[in-house]
């Protein structure tokens, strides 16, 4: 039964480096862009800009993790992501010019790429096989927890005077406690060693991402898509329809869903195949998208947070799951990259091209239409994983 323990040093050292890096991402992103507009007196676009760069970065970084996590080791990139965040994080404090913080920005996000993939390439390995559905869940529970925390301390210490010096100390020391855990981790080289037995891939596509998880990963871009606007419009939705103090607990609701239900989730499906979770998740995602769209009253509202994160809180950790179950080992890392890119793509281009519907039909209307994508996702699922799901379990 040792051999099948999922809460180890390394995995909680791992997990909290991921909760870490995730927290100041939400912590930054809710702050960001009025800090660029205090300090440099840009424009909104501008602004905007600064905080979405940052998932572009992303992007890259687990493009380029991807590629190199094979030859050069997870446990490397790790160390390598975690110490050059911490120079970034350090970089803050310079105040130059707009496009020095964009490029900052920028290069921050290409080293949270590069240790979320790290990370959860590591993950993937030291979990049991038995219980990879049910450790992901627990270590995705990082993330959760890190977009519900990260957003309250950010809009906490906005309310002092120089809001914005205290919020980039706290990147800082974060960074430096991310860099002090490393020493706790020891990972067995040997558990890596395969990643040194590929074969050379025939296609292009191969060399930077995993095909075998690119269709699950396309409904999870989907998913991201349609979970953005809940994320970026949230806010706004909530003045239109007087719902503010509601509002203010969403993320709370949200977070409590998940974590409640997402380790019974990975159990079951480890023991049953994930179509017993994902076509419900699906059904419970487009559901609380409904009631978020029609949302005339507070309960209804949470209620909404509470089928959210029920729905799309599960199914994100599920599609992870699969992402890397239907690869080898060795493939893990491009397994993990692929995913993320996917989902990245869908959770930060939503926004924008939402936004530029937002004028035209109002917040209602695109929520509500959000449904429909949600209701197709589950026969597309079925094509592209779901009829054969069964080789996987």
């Amino acid at each position: 039964m040792m051999k099948d323990r999922i809460w180890t040093k390394n995995f909680i050292v791992i997990s909290l480096i991921n909760f870490l890096s995730i927290l100041m991402f939400y912590l930054l992103i809710v702050t960001i862009a009025s800090y660029a507009i205090e300090t440099y007196q840009v424009s909104t676009s501008i602004a905007g800009l600064v905080s979405s760069i940052y998932v572009i970065g992303a992007l890259i970084g687990r493009l380029l993790t991807g590629r190199i996590i094979g030859k050069v080791g997870p446990s490397k990139i790790l160390r390598y992501g975690v110490v050059l965040f911490f120079v970034s994080a350090c970089l803050y404090f310079i105040e130059i010019h707009i496009a020095f913080l964009l490029f900052n920005r920028f290069i921050q996000g290409i080293f949270v790429g590069v240790i979320g993939t790290a990370a959860g390439t590591i993950i993937a390995h030291i979990l049991p096989a038995s219980r990879k559905g049910e450790g992901i869940g627990y270590y995705s529970l990082s993330v959760i927890l890190a977009s519900a925390i990260g957003p309250f301390i950010g809009i906490f210490l906005m309310k002092f005077d120089n809001g914005n010096f205290y919020i980039f100390g706290l990147n800082v020391l974060l960074s430096l406690i991310m860099i002090i855990v490393l020493a706790f981790i020891r990972l067995d080289k040997q558990m890596f060693s395969s990643s040194h037995e590929e074969v050379k891939e025939e296609s292009f596509i191969s060399k930077f991402m995993e095909p075998k998880s690119i269709p699950i990963s396309f409904v999870a871009l989907l998913m991201g898509f349609v979970y953005s606007g809940v994320m970026s419009f949230l806010s706004f939705y909530a003045e239109e329809i007087n719902l503010v103090d509601a509002a203010s607990v969403f993320f709370i609701v949200y977070a409590l869903a998940t974590i409640f239900t997402r380790p019974y989730c990975g159990k079951l499906m480890d023991k049953k195949g994930p179509n017993l979770i994902v076509y419900p998740c699906l059904v419970l995602f487009a559901l609380g998208m409904f009631l978020f769209g029609n949302a005339s009253s507070s309960w209804i509202l949470l209620v909404s947070a509470a089928l959210i994160g029920l729905g799309f809180g599960n199914f994100n950790s599920i599609a992870q799951t699969i992402a890397v179950k239907v690869t080898e080992p060795h493939r893990f890392g491009l397994a993990t990259s692929t995913y993320y890119i996917f989902y990245d793509m869908g959770l930060g281009f939503g926004p924008y091209l939402l936004g530029l519907i937002v004028p035209l039909v109002g917040y209602r209307s695109i929520f509500l239409w959000m449904v429909p994508i949600i209701i197709i996702s589950i026969p597309l699922y079925f094509v592209l994983h779901g009829r054969k799901a069964k080789l996987y379990v």
